[in-house]
């Protein structure tokens, strides 16, 4: 049963792990000398465990029909990578809370776009003069955790 209550604290739990990961990552990086193999070996990690979800489930035939999909779908990959190697890159520099508030206002403007436009068949949603201002919030607080 998903509810927007239960979605929401789904997703901020999901949000305070994404700012655990970052530190762990960045931990392991240092650990074995490398931070593209840490960011490889969280890949690896989450990869066996989405497996053995997909096992479980008895979803695991779906995972070949990825290979007939538009090749524009496997981007999610390639930004995965490209996220997780960046804020184990840059958490040693900048710290966990601007790392992460970075992280926020990439994504809520980015998000602002993609509401606006509709992107890959989702539902238009305007930009109006709060959800600029939630983003604005976002950047004067990453402007504070930095300055």
């Amino acid at each position: 049963m998903n509810t927007p209550i239960l979605a929401l604290i789904i997703v901020a739990v999901a949000g305070a792990a994404v700012a655990l990961q970052t530190p762990i990552n960045a931990a392991l990086g240092r650990n074995i000398g490398s931070g593209v193999a840490a960011a490889a070996v969280s890949f690896g990690v989450g990869f066996a465990i989405l497996l053995a979800v997909l096992l479980i489930r008895g979803e695991l035939g779906a995972l070949p029909r990825a290979f007939s999909a538009p090749p524009v779908l496997l981007l999610g990959g390639v930004l995965g990578a490209f996220y997780v190697w960046s804020v184990l890159w840059a958490i040693p520099t900048l710290g966990a809370l601007t790392v992460i508030s970075a992280l926020i206002l990439g994504q809520l403007s980015a998000a602002l776009v993609i509401d606006a436009t509709g992107l890959l068949g989702l539902t238009v949603q305007a930009i109006t003069p709060t959800r600029i201002a939630a983003a604005a919030l976002v950047a004067a607080g990453l402007v504070l955790s930095r300055f």
